[in-house]
């Protein structure tokens, strides 16, 4: 049997990038504060208020996953969760002033961290990149709901 070129597979593709994003990540924004939950807090920032589920949708994190990010940055003290008063089953979400301010932080090194990630690439070529990995990454979250 030959050996199949892994250069074609999305997978061994993806795998690695996230193995650069990762060490990036890490050297680069922070070693506490996971991509993930930078997400969380970023999109608690466009939109405060969010119930729980709403944000781990956005975000693209499955119940448990989201339950537990939301976890981890409430023992940080950077967000804070009260239950819904039209639903006691939901929890709205929201930054602390400690979030918003970890937020602007680390705002400034994921631009920096996106600056060497994406080095290799024309401004032309980035968006075609954002573009084209965007399609695949919506087609991949639809393939959930199958």
């Amino acid at each position: 049997m030959a050996a199949v070129d892994l250069s074609t597979h999305p997978g061994h593709l993806a795998r690695r990038l996230q193995q650069a994003h990762y060490l990036l990540w890490n050297t680069m924004v922070s070693e506490e504060i996971t991509s993930p939950q930078f997400a969380v807090l970023n999109t608690l920032v466009a939109e405060p208020g969010l119930d729980q589920r709403t944000v781990g949708e956005r975000v693209g994190l499955d119940r448990s996953t989201i339950a537990e990010v939301v976890s981890r940055l409430g023992r940080r003290g950077l967000l804070g969760k009260a239950r819904d008063p039209q639903d006691g089953r939901r929890f709205l979400l929201d930054l602390t002033e400690e979030g918003v301010r970890v937020h602007r932080r680390l705002t400034v090194r994921t631009a920096r961290m996106n600056q060497v990630f994406l080095a290799p690439l024309s401004a032309e070529e980035q968006e075609q990149f954002f573009a084209l990995i965007g399609r695949v990454a919506d087609a991949a979250e639809n393939l959930r709901a199958v």
